[in-house]
């Protein structure tokens, strides 16, 4: 099993990016990258909860979304083709006294069949980096969604600033 905490910053609410977290609506690859619309199949949306199958690229889950608590998202994986046991995401969104808002995020894979093993390893390697440059694309995308600007100096978790 690997487990993945990543961290990010944005200038968008709490409110505003748990918004772009669960529109399940056409374009969610927009959004999030490894969410196309050619595998989103919406089950159920309530409240504060919902059903959903999402992927890309081959690799599909289902998960249970729940936002009772608006400033954490619990997303438990119920059936995927690669992930099972304790697989899963949680965002913690918490409102900085600045105005921002920092993002964490717990990312569980536990591999059911050879290729989740095999992919749950090289996301114990390298799951940082690429999972981190893919949240950080999210961030920049709801923040432009929610009217507001990204940081120009803002450099996506794990890489270099630019001239460095």
């Amino acid at each position: 099993m690997t487990t993945i905490h990543l961290h990010d910053t944005t200038t968008a609410t709490p409110e505003q990016f748990l918004a772009g977290l669960t529109d399940f609506g056409p374009g969610r690859g927009d959004l999030f990258g490894n969410s196309t619309d050619e595998y989103l199949q919406v089950h159920q949306v309530g409240d504060h909860d919902a059903d959903v199958t999402e992927g890309s690229n081959g690799i599909w889950e289902r998960l249970h979304y729940d936002w009772t608590d608006p400033h954490r998202v619990v997303m438990t994986t119920t059936e995927s083709n690669l992930w099972g046991g304790a697989s899963g995401h949680t965002y913690t969104l918490t409102q900085q006294p600045g105005g921002t808002t920092d993002i964490d995020v717990d990312v569980v894979r536990d591999g059911k069949n050879l290729k989740g093993k095999a992919l749950a390893g090289v996301l114990t390697v390298f799951g940082s980096r690429i999972l981190g440059k893919k949240l950080h694309e999210s961030v920049v995308a709801i923040e432009i969604r929610s009217g507001g600007a990204p940081d120009p100096d803002a450099t996506p978790p794990d890489t270099e600033p630019p001239g460095a």
